[in-house]
């Protein structure tokens, strides 16, 4: 939602609030297991909702309340992006429902650190090994790979090893775009390369997804059900891994 399609957040009158807190926790928790009374609580007192009130002091939402409701929690969790942010795409929303595309995203260092729940030693890590870039301000994509990289850390993978994975993605970068120089070269209009770099790119990202799943399934790490009593969706130790250089 927060990529693609604008949602445009109406305010009316009175009769635009209809439900309470607990219908809207019962529609948004199958999406948001962590929405609760609390946060949404917080989220209005940062400014980012306006339900309406009753008369007994009860907090009323209408449809558009929840849906500016998902619209920020998608943008936490797809996105990492800080409040300051979120506020900042909701102000324009509302100022303009014309349909155009979602400013660029950008955040500081700390915001980063907060939204990814980073800390500065992973961070400075991962712009020396070039994952991500130093910058003064961070866009979605620098949140995307040091969220991910936060999250493999707890099997022990450090920056250093996620070496490979940028060396394989410039090599298939490389690849897409010998494939489109051809196009790229040619006068006029751009929009026939940037269509082939972008179907020959979801082209080799989906061979490259079902070769690493095709070798787990041969080394005997495909996915299965859990065996009986086996708690589900905790990590196991992290054994750490050793570089070429065994550090």
């Amino acid at each position: 939602m927060t990529g693609g399609h604008r949602p445009v957040f109406a305010h009316g009158g009175p009769a635009r609030a209809s439900v309470g807190i607990g219908q809207v926790l019962a529609e948004l928790r199958p999406e948001f297991p962590d929405i609760s009374p609390s946060k949404i609580r917080f989220l209005e007192a940062e400014g980012l909702i306006t339900p309406a009130r009753a008369e007994s002091g009860y907090r009323r939402f209408a449809v558009a309340d929840i849906e500016r409701l998902r619209f920020i929690l998608t943008a936490q969790r797809d996105e990492y992006l800080p409040l300051r942010v979120i506020k900042e795409r909701l102000d324009a929303l509302d100022g303009d429902g014309s349909g155009m595309a979602a400013p660029p995203v950008a955040m500081t260092r700390s915001e980063l650190l907060e939204a990814t729940g980073a800390d500065e030693e992973i961070l400075a890590e991962l712009e020396d090994y070039g994952l991500v870039r130093r910058a003064r301000m961070y866009g979605t994509e620098a949140a995307v790979v040091v969220r991910a990289a936060v999250a493999v850390r707890e099997y022990g993978i450090q920056p250093r090893h996620l070496r490979a994975v940028k060396a394989a993605a410039e090599r298939e970068i490389s690849l897409v775009e010998q494939v489109v120089a051809p196009l790229a070269r040619q006068k006029g209009s751009r929009e026939p390369a940037l269509r082939a770099a972008r179907d020959v790119a979801g082209h080799i990202a989906r061979l490259h997804a079902t070769l690493v799943e095709d070798g787990l399934n041969e080394a005997g790490l495909a996915s299965a059900p859990p065996a009986a009593g086996t708690p589900q969706n905790v990590p196991p130790e992290a054994p750490g891994l050793r570089s070429a250089s065994g550090r």
